[in-house]
């Protein structure tokens, strides 16, 4: 049995008090959770969302992390920094950091590397512009993109990866796929996983959605045989919403 995974993406939003603040309201409305709880917050959010979070079942997170140990990349965050200051989880291959920073799949597979060596949990980001669904090629591109950035992962540290399916075109537009649609895709990407790494090691893998889940859609998508928990954008801003998530899981 898969342990479903609810993570908050937070984007740029909230300033430190807040971040606690919103931490402090969803510790007891997620106390019962019977699946994992992670907010990924902004990088100057971490300090006050993780000693608000101390002591309760809340993990945080990072929403990206850079690819390099150090050197002269002015204004990027190490994975190393991040492990220094108690975060356990990044965030890598966002679809906004892929289409409005230009992350490519290379450097998501170079950034989640630097996050496994230094010993954070991956949620890897992979799918489809509206474009490429149209064209009825989803299946090749989450396939490939899935195949590049886990390149060189070993089995091992693949227990220390989600695959979250973000469908583009359903993120920040009110749009959701159908809940057979993101099992369909969340199926292909279980699938690619077999083929790298046998069928154990995909059936152990969780595989979020990621495309506008809400409180009111929570529970059809999760219900799905494949859709293990959910990567929440602008209701994870929300506790009564983000928490409805985290008990419909």
């Amino acid at each position: 049995m898969r342990t479903p995974v609810i993570a908050g993406n937070w984007k740029m939003n909230l300033l430190p008090a807040q971040a606690a603040a919103l931490v402090e309201e969803l510790k007891p409305l997620c106390a019962a959770a019977n699946c994992d709880v992670v907010l990924c917050a902004p990088y100057v959010n971490l300090p006050a969302a993780m000693a608000a979070a101390a002591g309760s079942n809340i993990k945080i997170g990072a929403q990206n992390c850079h690819w390099a140990t150090g050197g002269a990349f002015t204004g990027e965050v190490s994975a190393d920094m991040l492990k220094a200051i108690g975060v356990e989880y990044a965030i890598t291959g966002h679809s906004e950091r892929r289409t409005l920073f230009g992350d490519t799949n290379e450097t998501v597979r170079d950034r989640s590397r630097a996050a496994l060596d230094a010993g954070l949990t991956v949620i890897l980001c992979v799918g489809e512009v509206l474009q490429e669904r149209q064209q009825g090629i989803t299946y090749e591109v989450v396939r490939l993109q899935t195949k590049v950035a886990l390149e060189g992962v070993s089995a091992e540290e693949l227990q220390r990866v989600i695959i979250a399916y973000e469908p583009v075109w359903a993120i920040g537009t009110g749009l959701t796929a159908t809940a057979e649609q993101a099992n369909e895709a969340n199926k292909w990407i279980r699938d690619c996983v077999a083929e790298l790494y046998g069928q154990v090691a995909a059936d152990a893998l969780v595989v979020q959605y990621g495309g506008s889940m809400n409180a009111a859609n929570a529970a059809e998508l999760l219900a799905q045989p494949d859709v293990d928990g959910g990567l929440i954008g602008g209701a994870s801003l929300k506790a009564a919403d983000f928490a409805a998530i985290v008990n419909a899981a």
